[in-house]
């Protein structure tokens, strides 16, 4: 028996189906973005707000910024298609990079993020290099920090530094922001961070150098980036990384978003960059 419809249910179908179309276009009009939040929530929206104002005018579309719990968060929203890109520390991508099978792409990342650094301090007079932590309690950022985590260990084991066993007693503080305040606050004697949030925290007067110090600071590595889904629009993915590669800081305009982002410049990024960071989270034991 052939097959058959009424015009007035073909109709109903073609509306449906349209209406489905146009929903998910809609849908596809709003950029979701997110951190990992490696200081706190209300910090991170305030530095977002004016590159998102940014984003919306050069990509012709809406763009929400929504805070993510911790840093795993981050991780699975944008490998589980909740976001659409994600400012992620190295050690995110690489987990990111893991856990979607290589379906995340790094797409920019500031100038500053080729030379990364963390630096180690403490209120202990007693503490002057990374020796003198043995015995120490001491608090790194969110547990999947590149610069307050995964990069400090590395080097506290180069230096035959065991956290786990030589420490006194280790603590994560979750931001780079909570580290230092444990710090001065005597939580704990030492603790490490990334060397922006710390600079950051000394020009805003929001740390006492006569009381905390730095003590060691690492060699530089590659960090932070913008990462976005494989699977996004290539189209899309090129329009982003344009409009982050047009920032210019002689701009005024541009400037405060660049200042807000710790940031000289953008620079196109690349999964290779980070070989070094997922090695580092290997053989300390973060990657499995």
């Amino acid at each position: 028996m052939p097959f058959s419809i009424s015009r007035r249910s073909f109709q109903r179908l073609l509306a449906a189906g349209l209406f489905s179309f146009s929903s998910l276009a809609m849908a596809q009009q709003v950029l979701r973005v997110s951190a990992i939040p490696d200081e706190a929530p209300t910090e991170l929206q305030r530095k977002f707000k004016p590159l998102g104002a940014y984003l919306e005018k050069k990509l012709g579309m809406k763009v929400e910024f929504t805070p993510v719990t911790d840093y795993a968060a981050s991780v699975e929203g944008l490998v589980n298609k909740k976001l659409d890109m994600v400012w992620f520390g190295g050690f995110t991508f690489v987990q990111a990079k893991v856990r979607s099978k290589d379906n995340v792409l790094p797409l920019v990342q500031r100038e500053e993020d080729e030379k990364f650094k963390s630096v180690f301090i403490t209120t202990d007079k007693n503490i002057n290099q990374l020796a003198d932590l043995k015995g120490k309690t001491f608090a790194f950022g969110s547990e999947s920090s590149t610069s307050g985590h995964l990069m400090p260990r590395s080097y506290l084991l180069a230096a035959k530094i065991n956290p786990d066993t030589d420490l006194k007693r280790i603590a994560y503080s979750g931001a780079h922001d909570a580290t230092v305040a444990a710090v001065a606050g005597g939580k704990v004697d030492a603790g490490a961070l990334n060397i922006s949030v710390w600079e950051k925290l000394v020009a805003q007067n929001k740390v006492d150098t006569k009381q905390v110090r730095v003590f060691y600071t690492t060699p530089g590595y590659y960090d932070y980036n913008w990462s976005v889904r494989a699977d996004m629009p290539a189209e899309l993915r090129q329009k982003i990384s344009a409009a982050f590669l047009a920032l210019d800081a002689s701009k005024p305009e541009d400037k405060e978003i660049l200042d807000l982002q710790r940031a000289t410049r953008y620079l196109p990024a690349k999964a290779d960059n980070y070989k070094a960071i997922e090695a580092a989270a290997h053989n300390a034991g973060l990657l499995k």
